[in-house]
């Protein structure tokens, strides 16, 4: 990983795809506020001018110009697989932000500044023995409970003798401010492995100066902490997946809402943890049969409640004493009246007041994103509140194992082992388009047809299609797959590692042994893929 500038060129002339999207105007952090030479026109409401590559810069409108006054909006080029290293993944539309190292931009939170202020004046704020530069000077990280922060002073008080950061709260020369340590979000940019930061963190150095500190400290200082050894303190802190996460919610006891878009294998997750689990689709029931329905008894003269049908399917799957799922799929289809009675499920653990879940039922809930379904509704936030929320994303390389598992056609793993992008692709309401769940469509009719392209279009779209029988048509007879240190293998990313297995495949027949032998060095889940892949192909 390495620190640059932008290019004059990636911003305006040739402007790199997430800058469409957002602008070339950069919002400035409360850091970057504190240590401006503000002249009074380096900024622009939220907006703060910043530093190009090349000696150039961009103004607060935008635009390139000549500037002396200006903060740094950092940005970091990838290098192979090192995307593993971004957390936090989201995605709005076309721009997708990450989160990946922390720094002290922001202003502690307004309730624990007189707090601050009492424990650094009488030296109880443990130092945690790390240090940042801001403005080419060391500061100290103090830890204050869970939070970790800087005190800086205000050198300067901006040209009307004060510094108003982004939460309102102002401050004037030499006044102690303290900056919390957090997590920077970035701009990813994944087709060309670039990170700028949603914020111009900083200011006070000189072009040459940032530049200098940016490809050392700042990289050094940014970088996540190495984990410690914590078990001799009682408790852990372990690398999560999706999976994982779900069952550790589920075995806790606590209800689970997946989030994600169509075709994610929201469902297929349950399923993986409770292969058993019920499944209720909510955009098909009412509040009368998830509650169950009243009905008047003449021989009695009273009105019965009647069990519903679900509750009673779960209380004879619970008879075996182990945890089961109740799955209530499509939650934010629901109409608002069934999501009232869902919550009472959830928060009470009853149905209709009178019915208790069996002791062993856990609940899981998921819902496609308002952006993919017009008939999708916001969860009411007392029912959002109920929930552990998870964010599924799925991945080549998430993906693929669970493709491997359940034999998908080697051709549609081949074409997705190297083309990565074509796993999902924009749904327009005209023809098909590509998600996970198609993909496993593809990989049914191609089995059923003795691997004909042409029955693509209808299900992927016609543009993908194409992509696919373009891909085959020009693989060729690898002579040599190239020669790769143990040092080199480690930092390949998942999909580089994948793509390589894949490449194997062509030197299997002509160099079994060089091609196996590489395979191997790639680590087992690979070694795995490619022998599935050649007993697959084997049997065509």
């Amino acid at each position: 990983m390495k620190s640059i500038f932008l290019s004059p060129d990636q911003v305006f002339n040739q402007r790199i795809a997430l800058l469409e999207t957002v602008g070339a105007a950069a919002p400035a952090s409360d850091l970057a506020l504190l240590t401006v030479e503000d002249d009074g026109f380096v900024t622009d409401g939220p907006a703060i001018n910043y530093y190009l590559g090349e000696g150039g810069f961009v103004d607060r409108f935008g635009r390139e110009n000549a500037c002396e006054i200006c903060a740094v909006r950092p940005v970091l080029q990838l290098e192979e697989g090192e995307e593993s290293l971004l957390e936090h993944r989201q995605q709005d539309g076309s721009l997708v932000i990450v989160e990946y190292g922390r720094y002290p931009y922001a202003a502690l939170d307004s309730s624990l500044r007189d707090f601050a202020e009492r424990e650094y004046a009488r030296g109880a704020l443990k130092d945690s023995g790390r240090r940042v530069h801001i403005g080419g000077k060391p500061y100290p990280i103090y830890r204050m409970g869970a939070k970790e922060i800087v005190c800086l002073q205000v050198s300067q008080g901006g040209v009307n003798g004060f510094v108003r950061l982004s939460d309102g709260s102002v401050f004037g020369a030499g006044e102690d401010v303290f900056l919390e340590m957090r997590p920077v979000r970035w701009l990813y940019d994944e087709q060309q492995g670039l990170l700028v930061s949603c914020l111009a963190l900083f200011a006070g150095l000189e072009r040459e100066a940032a530049e200098e500190y940016l490809q050392g400290e700042f990289l050094e200082e940014l970088a996540p902490a190495k984990e410690e050894n914590l078990s001799d303190l009682g408790f852990c802190v372990k690398q999560h997946d999706e999976l994982s996460l779900i069952r550790a919610y589920v075995e806790a006891n606590i209800p689970v809402f997946l989030h994600g878009l169509s075709g994610d294998g929201k469902s297929d997750r349950v399923r993986q943890i409770d292969p058993q689990a019920l499944d209720i689709e909510l955009v098909n029931e009412t509040p009368e049969t998830i509650n169950g329905r009243a009905v008047y008894n003449e021989t009695k003269d009273e009105i019965v409640d009647i069990k519903p049908v679900w509750l009673i399917k779960l209380e004879k799957l619970c008879e075996d004493g182990k945890i089961h799922i109740l799955f209530f799929d499509e939650l934010t289809n629901a109409t608002k009246q069934t999501q009232s009675v869902i919550f009472k499920i959830v928060l009470e653990r009853f149905v209709n007041n009178r019915w208790p879940l069996p002791k062993n039922a856990r609940i899981v809930a998921a819902g496609n994103d308002r952006s993919e379904s017009s008939a999708a509704h916001d969860l009411a936030e007392p029912l959002f509140g109920r929930f552990a929320h998870i964010y599924i994303r799925t991945t080549v390389e998430n993906w693929m194992p669970w493709a491997i598992g359940n034999n998908l056609n080697p051709y549609v793993l081949e074409f997705l082992a190297n083309n990565d992008l074509y796993l999902r692709t924009a749904y327009t309401g005209t023809e098909g388009n590509a998600d996970p769940r198609r993909w496993e469509m593809v990989s049914k009719v191609l089995d059923h047809s003795g691997n004909d392209f042409s029955l693509l279009g209808p299900i992927v779209g016609y543009e993908t299609a194409d992509a696919f029988v373009r891909f085959f048509k020009a693989q060729q007879q690898m002579e040599s797959l190239g020669h790769y240190s143990d040092e080199e293998i480690r930092k390949f990313s998942v999909a580089r590692r994948y793509q390589l297995a894949q490449q194997c495949l062509y030197l299997a027949k002509a160099k079994p042994d060089e091609a196996r032998e590489l395979v191997e060095r790639l680590g087992g889940e690979y070694l795995a893929w490619y022998e599935y892949m050649l007993s697959r192909k084997a049997g065509l």
